[in-house]
């Protein structure tokens, strides 16, 4: 059975409560974190709260802007 990157290496819980974490501690709101990524509001709560999935474009720019690895990110390793 063919699985695609998506669900068989990230753990996207995991995704959603790192990149609220991650927010959180460099005391970010939502908004705030659009303007620095250029990416909507509404897409960032999106991710926190699950309903969808970032691309992997996406999940590079989150890194790069926190300075994290992405696995990091997706729950593949601790280490930032």
């Amino acid at each position: 059975m063919f699985m695609n990157w998506t669900t068989r290496y990230a753990n996207w819980s995991l995704v959603m409560n790192r990149l609220r974490e991650l927010r959180l501690e460099h005391k970010e709101r939502q908004i705030d974190l659009s303007v620095g990524v250029e990416i909507d509001t509404q897409d960032i709560s999106r991710y926190e709260r699950g309903v969808t999935l970032p691309s992997l474009k996406r999940l590079i720019i989150f890194a790069d802007y926190y300075n994290v690895s992405i696995d990091y990110l997706v729950g593949r390793s601790d280490e930032r």
